[in-house]
């Protein structure tokens, strides 16, 4: 075999050459005979009943594909975790941004005109727009009470820790919406065949998501229903479940134009239009003892889930059980809810619930500090999770994490005791204050409680008859080096050179059902499947005597050759079981919760300018332990990448709503940093194993949106001596509160002077 590892080696990207060179092509690139253009008319209010709609004069309507409810062939709905959402609206609108009508044309710039021209006169309804509304239910705008989903997690006595307390501290916590804002703007291209069926291509995470969804909406057979993923330019979460919409849409068209049709998004309606990260407001009550130690408290979590409930209930999940973050919790009580509006459907984004809730506990951590009168440090330090504890849903700790080890590294490569000494004196005088600022937290890998158990994903390894071997997975690459990872688990796992591995096309004609590619699963539990299918290839062709124990590259590729000969088709298929100690109570929603997390120490530097109110990141540490480092230059693009989209989540990124509609739906005034506003990203891991994952790793994908903002706003809060729990944070947000302060000040100076 060969000696020469492949897993933990910085080899090439397998499509990187193909997109340096342009040689990639991405739907947009596409072009199919005789196609057609589609455009999508949508609602103008927020909320409404549709009374009629008109086709305005001065456009050819003889030309166009017009497509309505009317014209679908099964359920109206987009098939997803609950079947609520249309895919049409046909007599009600719940959201300004929801979808009417379809149109389609040969000439795509005739389109946006066309669109203009249809008038949709609706009664509208009194709407709601923020949490606080919902809650009221002044108007009930879904279900019986506005409420989507709730969870509750107790552990331990609750009630009976508050007279114990020494402390008590309350604090209130909020995150704002965030726009995924991936390179490539949402696309489709649909073609039908009544022999053939239907089959689309487009911009995708999830292609057996879309699958599910034709299926029921087109009332297809599951084999007439073919998704080809083309080369995806981002994703972030924006493309797991909306691409099943635009899929939708253009099914409609193609099937009832007879003519492949392709729906592409411009930006604007891109950002307007498509799901963003769930606005949130997180409170906590916690009882502490004098010297720190945390007794027990209440976590009250909500999140804004739109118009309809898409992936809310498992957004606010995530959220709900990292809200206790990276502590022991003897006592605790987690509710969350996830409430309607009469905004578009917020839904997927990296970190998914996990930045929400953990921002609010970082920020409430630096709060005990300041109750207790210890440091920011060692609040942590006297509350981290050791191995044995348990946590929050009585999940067992049975890896050997030392957080304090692991902080005291951090706070080694970040100079942090220093700085901070040096700080104090600088922040004396002078126009800027400086301010250090830490997050410690942890991230689940894999769907969330009997998650995987439920999806039991399948992947296959194929050898092939020139010898080289092929990935069979619906995995999908959209940037994160879900092609070159994978390979490197096949290629080590048969002692193969990397570039005797492939990847299959993510098309479910083709590849089996392995899960879709979110939830930081893809290297470890795809991975650790594509590892046990390699193997099978081994074993199968030693087994069959075509190849010795031990074994060259030539002298496999040989025997797969003959193999395949002989057998016409060599495929090794493994399908997800979980582990006997792995076990979740969805009914009493406690037990293993993940099979693995991934730890983390991030430690910011800033400089806010008192003058500008602006704040400067001047140095940022991102210490993590991932189980086992597969790549290490893609692994250190991730952190790089999360912590970059973390700063424009923290500092830059704000939407600016009216009505439910995005008002700054243009890369022009959404803005997010350059790489002229970052520091520094200084990236460090410390690796334990995992004896779940592919050579021992742990997801990393969404680990790094999680801690920058809390590390980043306690290091403000720090700098200015005054307290931000909001994220965005911005120039406007610390002068108004500065002042504010000020204010105060002077009123108590004003009191004490007229001795009050």
């Amino acid at each position: 075999m060969n000696s020469e590892r492949i897993v933990g080696r910085s080899v090439p990207r397998k499509e990187g050459r193909d997109k340096v060179t342009g040689r990639s092509k991405y739907v947009d690139d596409m072009v199919l005979p005789n196609m057609l253009f589609g455009a999508t008319v949508r609602s103008q209010i927020p909320r409404g009943r549709i009374n009629k709609i008109t086709f305005g004069p001065g456009i050819a309507w003889d030309e166009f594909v017009i497509v309505s409810a009317k014209d679908i062939p099964g359920k109206n709905c987009i098939a997803l975790i609950g079947d609520d959402q249309p895919c049409l609206a046909n007599e009600f609108v719940n959201h300004p941004e929801e979808p009417i009508l379809l149109l389609a044309h040969p000439d795509r710039h005739l389109l946006p005109k066309a669109v203009e021209a249809v008038s949709i006169e609706c009664e509208a309804l009194p709407a709601i727009f923020n949490i606080e509304e919902s809650e009221c239910r002044s108007e009930v705008i879904w279900g019986e009470n506005n409420i989507f989903k709730t969870y509750l997690i107790e552990k331990g006595d609750i009630d009976g820790v508050w007279s114990k307390a020494d402390f008590i501290v309350e604090g209130e916590y909020t995150t704002g919406a965030q726009e995924q804002l991936y390179i490539e703007n949402n696309g489709m291209i649909a073609a039908f065949d009544g022999a053939q069926g239907l089959t689309v291509w487009g911009s995708l995470q999830c292609p057996y998501y879309i699958h599910k969804a034709l299926i029921g909406l087109c009332n297809l057979p599951a084999e007439k229903v073919r998704v080809v993923q083309m080369e995806t330019g981002g994703a972030f979460g924006g493309k797991e479940e909306y691409p099943s919409m635009i899929a939708a849409h253009a099914a409609l068209l193609a099937m009832k134009s007879g003519r492949p049709v392709k729906l592409i998004y411009d930006r604007m309606e891109d950002m307007a239009a498509t799901t963003k990260r769930h606005p949130s407001r997180t409170r906590h009550r916690t009882a502490v003892t004098r010297d720190g130690k945390i007794l027990g408290g209440e976590i009250e979590s909500t999140i804004d889930g739109g118009a309809y409930l898409t992936l809310s209930p498992v957004v606010l999940s995530r959220g709900a059980i990292h809200a206790g973050g990276p502590y022991h919790w003897p006592n605790v009580r987690i509710r969350a809810t996830a409430v309607a509006t009469n905004a578009p459907p917020h839904g997927a984004f990296r970190g998914f619930g996990a930045p929400q809730s953990l921002f609010a506990m970082e920020r409430h951590m630096d709060r005990i500090a300041e109750a207790t009168g210890l440091s920011p440090i060692e609040i942590r330090r006297r509350n981290f999770l050791r191995t044995g504890d348990t946590t929050t849903t009585e999940q067992v700790v049975r890896e050997p994490i030392d957080l304090g080890k692991l902080l005291d590294r951090g706070l080694e490569i970040s100079d942090y005791h220093s700085k901070k000494k040096r700080f104090a004196i600088q922040n004396k005088g002078g126009d800027t204050r400086k301010g250090m600022g830490i997050a410690t937290f942890l991230h689940g890998a894999g769907f969330t409680g009997s998650g995987e158990r439920y999806l039991s994903s399948v992947v296959g390894v194929e050898g092939c008859a020139d010898g080289s071997v092929r990935v069979l997975v619906s995995s999908t690459e959209f940037g994160q080096g879900t092609k070159t990872v994978l390979s490197q688990i096949a290629a080590e796992a048969l002692g193969l050179p990397y570039d005797s591995v492939s990847m299959g096309q993510a098309d479910t004609l083709e590849v089996p059902n392995s899960g879709p590619t979110v939830a930081s699963r893809t290297v470890m539990v795809v991975g650790k499947l594509v590892q046990s299918a390699a193997l099978g290839i081994k074993q199968t062709l030693i087994s069959s005597g075509l190849l010795s124990e031990a074994y060259s590259a030539d002298e496999f590729r040989a025997a797969c050759r003959r193999y395949v000969s002989e057998h016409h088709q060599f495929r090794s298929w493994s399908r997800y079981e979980a582990p006997a100690d792995i076990f979740w109570d969805d009914e009493k929603y406690r037990g293993e919760a993940y099979a693995a997390f991934a730890w983390a120490v991030y430690i910011a530097e800033v400089t806010v300018d008192l003058t500008t109110f602006s704040v400067s990141i001047d140095d940022f540490v991102a210490l993590q332990e991932v189980g086992k480092v597969l790549h290490p230059l893609l692994a250190t693009g991730q952190i790089i990448g999360g912590v970059a989209q973390a700063i424009g989540f923290c500092l830059y990124e704000k939407v600016v709503w009216q009505n439910g509609r995005m008002q700054n739906n243009q890369m022009t005034n959404y803005i997010m940093p350059t790489s002229s506003d970052l520091p520094a990203i200084r990236v460090f891991f410390e690796e334990l194993g995992n004896v779940y994952g592919a050579y021992g790793a742990k997801g990393i994908g969404e680990l790094p949106m999680d801690g920058p903002a809390p590390a980043i706003v306690n290091a403000v809060s720090d700098a200015l001596g005054v307290h931000f729990d909001s994220v965005p944070l911005l120039p406007e947000d610390i002068m108004d509160k500065l002042d504010s302060a000020r204010l105060a000040v002077a009123a108590e100076e004003a009191d004490v002077g007229g001795g009050r």
